[in-house]
């Protein structure tokens, strides 16, 4: 059984970085680009809203999008600021992250959208809460929710990059939301899982609670009442976990856009965020797996649903 969904194109709005490691290593990312990313390789054609600098981080940026073949026109250059950067470091053996001030996605601008002509009407928003850290950008992503598109909040707080009352301004307009469990308890401390899950969508009056719990599964509350839990595939060979979040949310986005039920959204994601951790960081560039999933989940080309 399939529902309802939204038409048109998914817009995701926040930030692309790199993560740089003490070795010199680095390795691009950031929630919303990483799940444009995979909504490209599923076919869905999103146009990422973010910026970039004028160096030769943001030109590699640029380079991958298209190569990917994504839609790069809502990716702005500033000739002020440096493409986003994260500074990874370790302390006896766990990581840990500073992400840098004043860069190219706190400057997100409204104008440059307001320009840009787009058949195609945005069928929904997705959106985290890093980018918002800057009054610039934070007014953009405000104005994007002004103009009534379906949100989705991609809950990722990061400390001390997010405030209690800025992220409940974002959960009380959103439609849907997805956190893990460790933020899931900051923000719902009491009750099990289901119980915390169930309070926060009531208490912001959202139609879907989705919850990511690590070797725990995922669970899904629905405001009908549903309430779907999710263990983790079976046999799973971790290689890398980074990204494994983002995968998921790609795919319960990939699910409200195709229509499939909820059932099918939260196995279906889980299947993905477990070939995402069997490999070497957050995206994937091995476009047969994309297309054996898209078959195997009834997608054509675009997102359509095949039948």
């Amino acid at each position: 059984m399939h529902r309802d969904r939204p038409r048109g194109r998914p817009l995701i709005f926040g930030e692309v970085l790199f993560d740089v490691f003490p070795q010199g290593r680095e390795v691009l990312g950031g929630a919303p680009f990483n799940v444009a990313w995979h909504l490209a390789g599923f076919g869905f054609d999103p146009l990422l809203i973010s910026r970039v600098g004028a160096d030769e981080r943001g030109a590699a940026i640029r380079d991958r999008m298209r190569a990917w073949g994504m839609d790069d026109r809502g990716l702005q250059t500033s000739l002020r600021a440096d493409t986003g950067r994260v500074n990874v470091t370790f302390c006896d053996g766990e990581p840990h992250y500073d992400i840098v001030a004043d860069r190219a996605f706190d400057g997100i601008a409204w104008e440059p959208l307001a320009e840009m002509p787009d058949s195609r009407p945005p069928a929904l928003l997705v959106h985290g809460t890093l980018a918002a850290r800057s009054e610039v950008s934070a007014d953009t992503l405000r104005r994007l929710i002004d103009s009534k598109i379906p949100a989705f909040v991609d809950v990722n707080l990061r400390d001390p990059w997010w405030d209690r009352e800025g992220l409940a301004a974002m959960l009380a307009r959103a439609k849907w939301a997805k956190l893990n469990a460790v933020e899931l308890r900051v923000l719902e401390p009491d009750g099990s899982p289901a119980e915390a899950a169930a309070a926060l969508g009531r208490r912001f009056g959202l139609t879907w609670v989705i919850v990511t719990r690590g070797g725990d599964g995922a669970l899904l509350w629905t405001a009908d009442g549903a309430e779907l839990e999710m263990a983790p595939p079976a046999k799973i060979e971790v290689v890398d976990t980074v990204g494994a979040g983002d995968a998921f949310s790609a795919v319960c986005v990939a699910g409200l856009l195709a229509g499939w039920d909820e059932d099918e959204t939260l196995r279906r994601a889980a299947e993905f965020a477990a070939e995402v951790c069997g490999q070497r960081g957050a995206v994937c560039e091995d476009g047969a797996l994309y297309a054996r999933l898209r078959a195997a989940w009834g997608l054509a080309e675009g997102g359509r649903l095949d039948g």
